[in-house]
């Protein structure tokens, strides 16, 4: 099947694609393979029929035309997906979600924008076993394209809220009974921490780093101690 015209994708690359194409909360619209992408991706569509899942059959096309599918210069490895979005979360129903929990960890954005290091960060959380990513609604980059591949299908296996004031979460998150702690590089020593049970992390911007106000609102703050002359790393 070689269509002349076909919607944009949603996300693209083989992890994140599957990842998808397998999260029973997605609508799936379209899947692109081509060719040589298709042998790859029939286990995972054996999977899905496997577990009942209502998906369509792949779209075959060229190489080329996935030039008009997604960005210029995404690295797609023929895989492509138009669907629907993740469901949204906001923040008390992260706060529900972990309610029964003796322990429990949320990591915060603040206005971490570069979609590189969100998709990286959701990895990294969805590996540690993070129960949820808080990030500003209007200071953070959509969660499709390049942060979806780079979150290599974390997007489908941790929730992500968004909320339209960090300041105000905090205020929520301690009366749910989480500790706040900010990374600052002059904060205490990470290592003399005793973690307490339920724990919210929050990792400020690339360059400026955490706001003053969010700063003081914390409850503690926190460093990473570096060696050498590096003063700090990636927030990813």
């Amino acid at each position: 099947m070689k269509p002349s015209k076909n919607p944009s994708a949603s996300l693209y690359g083989f992890h994140a694609v599957r990842a998808a194409y397998l999260n029973a909360d997605r609508d799936v619209h379209i899947l692109y393979l081509t060719d040589n992408a298709l042998k790859g991706f029939e286990d995972t569509m054996r999977e899905a029929k496997q577990s009942g899942l209502n998906r369509p059959k792949p779209t075959i096309i060229e190489k080329s035309q996935f030039d008009r599918l997604v960005p210029k210069g995404a690295v797609h490895q023929g895989v492509a997906i138009c669907c629907s979005a993740t469901p949204e979360y906001d923040l008390q129903d992260l706060i529900i979600r972990t309610s029964g929990q003796k322990n429990a960890i949320f990591a915060i954005l603040d206005q971490v924008t570069d979609p590189h290091n969100v998709g990286a960060i959701l990895r990294s959380a969805c590996a540690f076993g993070l129960d949820g990513v808080i990030m500003q609604r209007k200071h953070a980059p959509a969660l499709n394209g390049v942060l979806a591949k780079t979150a290599c299908g974390a997007i489908d296996h941790i929730p992500v809220a968004q909320t339209t004031n960090l300041s105000r979460a905090i205020d929520d998150l301690k009366d749910a009974g989480f500790f706040v702690i900010g990374m600052d590089e002059r904060g205490n020593d990470i290592r003399q921490m005793n973690a307490p049970d339920k724990l919210a992390l929050i990792l400020g911007a690339e360059g400026p780093g955490m706001r003053r106000l969010l700063k003081d609102n914390c409850d503690s703050l926190i460093k990473i101690p570096m060696h050498q002359s590096i003063a700090s790393i990636n927030v990813s």
